[in-house]
């Protein structure tokens, strides 16, 4: 897994030199803006939301009642570790939701964009074909939506973990790595439909090459590291690193 990881990381590389050579800014730059708007604003929503959301969760638990009524310095800090927690696989799991509305909003243009990455790779033009575009935007909102599921099956069991002490400490991580999979999972997906891979063989291929959805999802997360260019750069940049990650699929021999 660790050098599907590698190849992964290093498909970002990559695909920032296939951009500028090819001049491919424009198909950067409009998913890139549209996307950093929704971000700005959901992140913006979810601050002014979570803090409440906690306090009305320790209030029905009865939580913060019983670690009043014990006044121990050692569980209080629990409580606290706890909260920062929960706040945290909060905002991963909100921020997942965006993603994927995103997917849906950006389905289009990713498809497109991871077609036209692969078109040039083989030096051949690709005429536009609406019906499989249509194909591939329905695909994508299937796997996003499968996928959406999933990983709201798996946060709602981390943040049950997150409520064990020390155990708990142990969660953020692992909602980390999940995020990465699920995200890298659908970038890579553009390229299994255009090499007729049906969903379950698509499942079957990622779930064997974790470490490239992990990888691609990882660099995706991290350029949330750089505000405002890194936000423009992430959406489009993991489709074309994904696409080249996957190209040596048409090769089997490699």
């Amino acid at each position: 897994m660790l050098k599907d990881i590698i190849i992964a990381i290093q498909a970002y590389f990559l695909a920032h030199r296939f951009i500028k050579k090819h001049k491919l800014w424009k198909w950067i730059l409009i998913p890139g803006i549209i996307y950093t708007v929704l971000f700005v604003f959901g992140m913006y929503y979810f601050l002014q939301t979570y803090g409440e959301f906690i306090a009305w969760l320790s209030l029905k638990t009865g939580l913060k009642n019983w670690l009043d009524t014990m006044n121990n310095s050692f569980l209080g800090f629990l409580f606290t570790m706890g909260t920062v927690l929960v706040s945290l696989i909060l905002l991963l799991f909100y921020f997942s939701l965006f993603k994927y509305l995103f997917l849906i909003i950006g389905a289009p243009i990713f498809a497109y964009l991871s077609e036209k990455t692969e078109a040039i790779i083989e030096g051949k033009d690709i005429p536009f074909n609406f019906t499989q575009l249509l194909k591939d935007i329905i695909r994508g909102i299937k796997l996003s939506a499968r996928n959406s599921l999933w990983q709201t099956v798996y946060t709602l069991s981390i943040l049950v973990l997150s409520f064990i002490p020390i155990l708990g400490w142990l969660t953020p991580a692992l909602a980390v790595l999940i995020e990465c999979y699920y995200y890298g999972f659908s970038m890579l997906d553009y390229s299994m439909e255009r090499h007729k891979k049906s969903p379950a063989e698509s499942i079957y291929y990622v779930a064997s090459h974790k470490g490239l959805a992990i990888g691609n999802g990882l660099v995706f997360y991290l350029l949330h590291f750089l505000p405002i260019i890194g936000w423009v750069l992430a959406p489009a940049y993991a489709v074309i690193a994904a696409t080249l990650s996957m190209y040596p699929l048409k090769h089997p021999e490699n």
